[in-house]
């Protein structure tokens, strides 16, 4: 095999897992493959990301460290399948024992409120809801079908990132429509739940206080609020679909019901209704630049600093809303791409949270940069905020080795 078609593993991986089963994680896009190798215990061992997985799209790319493997196309094989074939290869050619598939899947509905197999069954029930999350559901499924083929023999797990939220108080759940259409299984559920379980598990190592009021924000492309309890979550942003909410990088977040009426009025398609609000809108749409936050800051254009207000604005907004739910706040938590490394975003939510006492340090601010968990408020601050970075594959593969563990000695 060509140098280009093989992935290399990190210089002694093997000798890291000797004797260890590990769990593949993986998160299944449209255009991308994000993927970690995870001993029991700790971060990814190995991890990285295909792009360029879309037909028709850019050439297919691996990204792993500091690496940057340009992967040339096989004839008969699509890229997706491509990706697959190689990092298997390359985990069987250092001898790694795989101990199952973790599958990060955006939506659970009402039955997978917890990790579990995926077996036929579980997979028909969530197709069915591929619509309520149309970006991610369909390409999450795809994967899971993708290594079954690849790896017949070892379990695949499913975790939902709605499986966090499901404990939320009936009034969060509800929405103010006919009954008949709650039977029917419309409701708020709230994503990025993954992103949540992992940053709180990180947040109650780091601090007391974590077990009080804590608000999240995971900040990215897609960007989200959290509000938890003791732990839990009772309030979030999200809500029947991953477009409620915050303005994000292509999503529009929360918008009037009636300008989407007001729009098939006009003649409109659901198709074209739907393309507007999940990617011709958010940052994206508002700057007629990019959906990029690093871009727009680095842009000149006053369409640009128009669209980082908004982002802000609304991020404030929607913060307001789930502190006055929590009854205030202990802890405030970043994370996300945004959230991790725009200082200049969380400096200005801040010195508008003030009054709730926040006090942030300035320079511990400027130096988080995503790269460890992070505290970034002032000595005595009445408010701990916090950056911590999110790794959701990790806790995938957690509930992997967790859910196989108790199948073993039931």
């Amino acid at each position: 095999m060509n140098a280009p078609d093989l992935l290399a593993l990190p210089p002694g991986l093997n000798r890291v897992l000797r004797g260890h089963a590990a769990v593949l994680s993986v998160n299944s896009g449209s255009s991308s493959l994000k993927f970690g190798v995870y001993a029991e215990h700790g971060p990814a061992v190995w991890s990285g990301e295909f792009q360029g997985l879309e037909p028709g799209g850019q050439p297919l790319l691996c990204i792993a460290g500091h690496e940057r493997l340009p992967l040339p196309p096989r004839e008969g094989l699509a890229s997706f399948d491509l990706a697959l074939a190689l990092l298997v290869q390359a985990l069987q050619t250092a001898g790694i024992r795989l101990k199952g598939v973790a599958h990060r899947i955006v939506h659970g509905g009402r039955r997978c409120t917890a990790p579990c197999r995926l077996d036929e069954p579980t997979l028909a029930y969530l197709a069915t809801l591929n619509a309520l999350a149309p970006l991610h559901q369909p390409h999450n499924l795809a994967g899971v079908r993708a290594l079954q083929k690849v790896l017949p023999d070892l379990p695949q797990v499913g975790c939902f990132d709605t499986a966090f939220h499901a404990g939320m108080p009936v009034v969060e759940h509800r929405l103010p429509i006919d009954r008949a259409l709650y039977d029917q299984g419309i409701q708020r559920y709230g994503f990025h739940g993954l992103s949540y379980q992992f940053v709180m598990g990180e947040l109650q190592r780091a601090s007391r206080r974590a077990n009080g009021r804590v608000l999240m924000a995971h900040l990215g492309n897609g960007a989200s609020l959290c509000g938890a309890l003791d732990g839990h979550s009772v309030a979030t942003t999200m809500g029947f679909s991953a477009l409620d909410g915050l303005m994000m990088g292509t999503r529009s977040g929360s918008v009037d019901p009636g300008v989407v009426l007001h729009l098939w009025r006009q003649g409109q398609t659901v198709d074209q209704v739907e393309n507007l609000l999940y990617k011709r809108s958010g940052l994206k749409g508002v700057s007629g630049i990019s959906a990029d936050m690093r871009t727009l800051r680095a842009s000149p254009a006053p369409e640009a600093a128009q669209a980082i207000a908004l982002f802000t604005h609304r991020l404030l907004r929607e913060a307001g809303a789930l502190l006055a739910v929590l009854g205030g706040v202990d802890v405030i938590a970043f994370t996300g791409g945004i959230g991790e490394h725009d200082a200049q975003l969380r400096e200005d939510l801040l010195t508008r949270l003030t009054w709730l006492g926040t006090r942030p340090d300035a320079a511990a601010n400027r130096a988080a940069v995503g790269d460890r968990v992070a505290a970034i408020h002032a000595a005595g601050s009445p408010v701990e905020v916090w950056v911590v970075p999110t790794d959701e594959g990790r806790v995938a593969a957690r509930a992997a080795f967790a859910l196989l563990r108790q199948e073993k000695f039931t």
